[in-house]
């Protein structure tokens, strides 16, 4: 980070809750210094909203008082801290908002502040899971037409809903598989041959199970196979074996969207799990520590594919680490979901363009957030996560 003379500290750490939908809430952190400036960032980790707030709290007072670099170099996570998910979440958010606001007093885009910017677009796939409300071949054909209508050339489901590791092998289970399947079947129909097409697991299968749906997706030309199993080291000899019968059907094993900390992934480039990991700048440490993975990933050969499915916040700082990353495959969005999307983020460019978002032109390089649309759609409860049933 260049210098700031005079340079002001935090003086604030406020937490903000946006419902978006009947299955979401989005957690956003704002972070404001002695000068008034504010900067954002997002730690949503759906129905924990409230022990996000109280967390965020507690951990404030670490960083109140101190300049913005001072902060920076407090900056830390680790997968075996005590606040777990939770407080990497509250602390990615509050890395994120102080990357905007050393960006702000600079009067640099965010990126440019993470390194040597590498590329000025990045190409996107489109999450079109909770955009899909009905949940058959014919609910996620129509979702995925309007996707590819407005020139995303890449797109992910997630289609097996309910099943659970214990169900698999019950008829109840066997049957959840088949319509998961016979969604992606008709979604590879709909898409034709040259869209890239990737099915999000969401760790819900046993290994017997997920070699099995692997094998029956073979006509779906998949791009990759996401989260089949916990990423936990009771399960590391079974997705060994599952990333080598991937691979023998040229399809990528992905993963790792909840991992925290370079530690928990220099562990997984090192164990040769996966052919693509996808931190989460909500999750993994913000952006500097993205960056870093980002870095080991490219050392090991190993795809850099940001995780992405939930605010604008997310969005724009994933943009930032992407375009300064050594390498960046291609970069998730959540297609859909509500309009708040758009009405809440205000100040910069979060436009798809061909599928693909840009490099922030001058002057539009400062996100900041509706107030007025955070008081219209204050916190309301909402299921839990997924990640925080099964990823265990």
């Amino acid at each position: 980070m260049a210098l700031i003379s005079n340079p002001p500290t935090v003086s604030a750490v406020d937490s903000h809750v946006l419902h978006i939908s009947e299955k979401t809430n989005w957690w956003f952190v704002s972070v404001t210094d002695s000068t008034g400036a504010v900067g954002w960032g997002e730690g949503s980790l759906n129905s924990w909203e409230p022990v996000l707030c109280a967390l965020n709290e507690h951990l404030r007072s670490r960083w109140i008082g101190l300049s913005l670099r001072q902060a920076q170099e407090q900056i830390s996570v680790h997968p075996a801290s005590h606040e777990g998910l939770l407080g990497s979440a509250a602390t990615s958010a509050f890395a994120q908002a102080l990357l905007s606001l050393q960006a702000v007093h600079l009067g640099q885009p965010p990126h440019a502040l993470l390194g040597l910017t590498r590329r000025e677009q990045v190409r996107l796939y489109a999450n079109i899971n909770r955009a899909t409300r009905e949940r058959t071949p014919q609910g996620f054909v129509a979702t995925a037409r309007r996707a590819l209508e407005q020139g995303f050339t890449a797109l992910k489901a997630a289609p097996f809903d309910g099943l659970t590791p214990a169900l698999c092998a019950s008829a109840e289970g066997r049957a959840r598989i088949s319509q998961g399947i016979d969604c992606m079947m008709a979604l590879r129909e709909a898409a034709g041959p040259q869209v890239r097409l990737m099915v999000d697991c969401h760790w819900r299968f046993d290994e017997p199970r997920a070699l099995q749906a692997l094998s029956d997706l073979r006509a779906a030309d998949l791009y990759w196979f996401e989260c089949p199993l916990p990423e936990t080291y009771a399960h590391w000899a079974a997705l060994r074996r599952l990333r080598r019968a991937a691979q023998a059907q040229g399809v990528k094993l992905a993963a790792a969207e909840t991992q925290i900390g370079l530690a928990a992934f220099q562990t997984l480039f090192e164990e040769a799990l996966y052919d693509a990991v996808m931190p989460d700048v909500k999750y993994c440490g913000g952006p500097w520590e993205m960056l870093r993975i980002a870095q080991c990933a490219a050392d090991h050969g190993v795809q850099f594919s940001p995780h992405n499915p939930t605010g604008p916040v997310c969005t724009w700082h994933s943009l930032q680490v992407a375009l300064a990353a050594p390498e960046c495959e291609m970069l998730e969005i959540q297609f859909e979901e509500s309009d708040l999307t758009d009405q809440v983020s205000q100040g910069v460019d979060l436009a798809v363009r061909g599928g693909f978002l840009q490099a922030p032109r001058a002057g539009r390089s400062t996100q900041t957030l509706d107030r007025q649309v955070l008081a219209a759609h204050p916190y309301r409860a909402v299921p839990p996560g997924i990640e925080s049933l099964l990823n265990r």
